[in-house]
């Protein structure tokens, strides 16, 4: 594990404790991705992630000071994001919880011929493209809190178990474990059902009007398709360790730049906030 951080970062963060406004701008906007995509694959929308988000990087301003350098700063901040979102209860699915009986249920029987089309003159490719990516990403709701979050930290960030199971108050050999099981479940299923992923009778394509009436998508609001995919990950010093032999069959596991709102919000914040409030927090 890696034990202090460069003198750089080490400096911006004593200025920031200090109230150095800049120093404490250049931290957040440094770890405003990683809190993102986070945010993204715990929740399922990306209105639920902004909120979220914000949330957690205010908690990251107002504990700075707190920050005892033990730690990669970005391991210290993942850790502040997944306790935040493993109990978070304002996002869409919190009182909706699904499952993969749900997704299963709903492959197997769904009436897609029945659905007009409603595309709006989108191409059907592009839709099917923001529904591959939406319905991925919500699958992952299918899974509790706390394995979504070991598959989110194994299959897109890659983090070592020892810095894994650091952020999640488990043994690393737990969090091997409790990994490979929950990567067992979601490939199955990928497998047997997902004509994209896997040998499955779904496909995107066909099911286009089918999600734009159950609200799943929308025509002309396509945050997937028009995000922009970036390599985001954890400050670790050595590679993923081989868990199992499936890491092929995450492929949707990509990464996003987050929002611009995410960085006007940290500006304006910053902006009208008193430099007390890493100090006070």
């Amino acid at each position: 594990m890696k034990q202090s951080t460069d003198n750089e970062l080490e400096v911006l963060i004593d200025r920031a404790v200090a109230g150095d406004k800049s120093s404490l701008e250049t931290l957040l906007l440094g770890v405003q991705d990683l809190v993102f995509n986070l945010s993204l694959r715990m929740l399922g929308t990306f209105a639920d992630a902004e909120d979220a988000s914000q949330d957690i990087l205010l908690k990251v301003m107002t504990h700075l000071s707190s920050f005892k350098k033990e730690s990669a700063f970005s391991t210290w901040v993942f850790a502040i994001a997944a306790n935040h979102l493993k109990n978070y209860k304002k996002h869409m699915f919190a009182g909706h919880p699904l499952s993969f009986d749900n997704y299963r249920d709903d492959i197997l029987h769904a009436k897609l011929e029945e659905v007009p089309d409603l595309t709006q003159n989108v191409e059907t490719a592009v839709l099917a493209e923001e529904l591959k990516r939406s319905c991925t990403n919500v699958m992952l709701q299918c899974l509790d809190a706390e394995s979504r979050c070991i598959f989110i930290l194994g299959t897109m960030f890659q983090v070592d178990s020892r810095i894994a199971g650091e952020i999640l108050g488990i043994t690393p050999e737990a969090y091997r474990q409790r990994l490979s099981r929950v990567r067992r479940k979601m490939a199955d299923f990928l497998k047997e059902y997902c004509g994209e992923y896997g040998k499955g009778t779904c496909h995107c394509e066909k099911r286009v009007n089918y999600a734009i009436k159950n609200h799943r998508i929308h025509p002309l609001g396509l945050d997937f398709y028009n995000a922009v995919p970036k390599q985001v990950m954890l400050d670790v010093t050595a590679a993923m360790e081989e868990i199992d032999d499936i890491s092929q069959e995450f492929s949707f596991c990509r990464t996003y730049e987050s929002p611009k709102r995410l960085k006007r919000f940290i500006e304006d914040f910053l902006n009208g906030a008193p430099f007390s409030v890493v100090e006070n927090g």
